[in-house]
């Protein structure tokens, strides 16, 4: 590798068929608040660091300025298989949704000076798979040793023996969590709730 600068829920074991990732039906569940992320805010980020799909070692205590940092379960693959059932677990769908707001929105998040990752529990090999399907101009963040799950204490769940994060979105400034968007609904409009928090801590400290 090259250098750069918790709690689960019952496991879900079936199979079936997937829609296109980059569609979500209209009847999906709502994720309710189980208080497992209200101790994230005002934390650090630890001094670790996760592979980023550039391939390089992305150490998390060294980020600068704002970042905003989605955790997400998983993307899909078309015409891979999800698992069955998958479509009504709360806050499970929804992560391509979710990576392609961001990527649209990118251009606006810059203008509040933000920086941009997404971190899942999946390899970094089907992460840069993502990146280059869905054209993402950001870099994903694997943390399937749960580096960061387990340093955090980050809420996770297992489908088909596989732990993944529960949704949630973080925004960041010197080190330090300052926001935090959990549970996220719905996925797809996560990037545009962001950016009127953004704008209105921005309009707050005109106003002061």
């Amino acid at each position: 590798m090259k250098k750069r600068g918790a709690l689960q829920e019952p496991e879900i074991v079936r199979t079936t068929s997937a829609p296109n990732p980059v569609e979500l039906p209209k009847d999906l569940p709502c994720p309710v608040d189980d208080g497992l992320c209200d101790h994230l805010t005002g934390m650090a980020l630890p001094n670790l660091s996760l592979t980023s799909t550039t391939e390089l070692a992305c150490n998390l205590s060294s980020l600068q300025g704002r970042v905003v940092m989605y955790l997400y379960p998983m993307t899909g693959k078309p015409g891979v298989p999800l698992s069955e059932g998958w479509l009504q677990i709360p806050g499970a769908p929804g992560c391509t949704p979710q990576s392609c707001a961001f990527r649209d929105h990118a251009d606006e998040l810059r203008q509040y000076n933000c920086s941009v990752f997404g971190i899942s529990t999946q390899s970094s090999e089907d992460q840069r798979e993502a990146v280059a399907r869905l054209h993402l101009p950001y870099e994903l963040l694997s943390d399937a040793e749960f580096k960061l799950t387990e340093a955090l204490r980050l809420p996770t769940f297992v489908v088909e023996g596989k732990r993944m994060i529960k949704r949630q979105t973080w925004i960041v400034e010197v080190g330090k969590i300052i926001k935090v968007f959990y549970p996220v609904f719905p996925p797809e409009r996560n990037a545009s709730d962001v950016i009127a928090w953004l704008d209105g801590k921005r309009e707050a400290m005109c106003q002061s």
